[in-house]
């Protein structure tokens, strides 16, 4: 079995739609989604609903904190996600809001954890950004192998057993066996709004049957996702920061 991880789709159509397909090429036949559906981008209707159409045939969906901020005004953001998200709300319905402020914060399935942020704290929506970040995280999970996003930028930690975690710098494309005498944390980037400088999509593919994860980049049309945040008069910021991945 292949399972297509992903995080961090924030309203953009076109990156989603693109790592979707691609992920079916890729042979994956399950989804599981990190949080973050909807903020800074112009789709927010047609991500939430393609969500809910993927979580109706078996998907994992997880809440990011844009997708508690629809519901929620106390969660902490700058000036600019906070007009994206407050446009965002306009546009949602109370089905998608029940939806998104439904969701859990995370969720183990099997000796797998999946979580938006650090699993220390995931209703406060710790990044984990580094190796002493992130043995934060794996001190606080009993699983074996955990997912999160958030920070947007790919990443990989392992926990050895002589107590010390160790970063390690994703190759795209090529399976990292996750070894069973070591610990693992896997954070995804993002969907729709990459921060590494590279523009294009990021997600993952975990194969159960091998025990190995690939981290994949795919290209979308940004100009596409940037003119429709044009359209609906968001801050120009989010759509000139897609060509750059920052």
């Amino acid at each position: 079995m292949r399972i297509a991880i992903m995080s961090d789709i924030h309203a953009n159509r076109q990156a989603f739609e693109a790592v979707l397909a691609a992920a079916s090429e890729r042979g994956a036949t399950r989804h599981v989604i990190l949080g973050d559906i909807v903020g800074y981008g112009g789709d927010p209707v047609w991500c939430v609903d393609k969500t809910m159409e993927l979580a109706g045939g078996g998907a994992i969906v997880i809440r990011g904190n844009h997708d508690q901020a629809v519901s929620d005004p106390s969660v902490s953001m700058n000036e600019t996600a906070r007009a994206a998200i407050d446009w965002t709300r306009t546009q949602l319905s109370e089905t998608h809001k029940v939806y998104l402020a439904g969701l859990p914060l995370e969720i183990e399935d099997g000796e797998r954890l999946y979580v938006h942020a650090d699993a220390s704290a995931p209703a406060r929506f710790h990044y984990v950004s580094d190796a002493e970040t992130a043995a934060a995280h794996l001190q606080a999970c009993r699983a074996r192998v955990s997912f999160c996003g958030h920070i947007h930028r790919p990443a990989l930690y392992c926990l050895g057993a002589n107590g010390k975690t160790t970063p390690f710098a994703p190759s795209s494309s090529t399976g990292i066996p996750l070894l069973p005498q070591r610990r693992w944390l896997a954070v995804m980037g993002a969907v729709g709004q990459p921060r590494d400088g590279n523009p294009a999509a990021a997600y993952g593919i975990l194969d159960i049957d091998r025990g190995e994860l690939e981290f994949h980049r795919v290209g979308y049309d940004i100009d596409g996702a940037a003119a429709k945040i044009r359209a609906v008069g968001l801050p120009e910021g989010l759509a000139t920061r897609l060509f750059k991945g920052k």
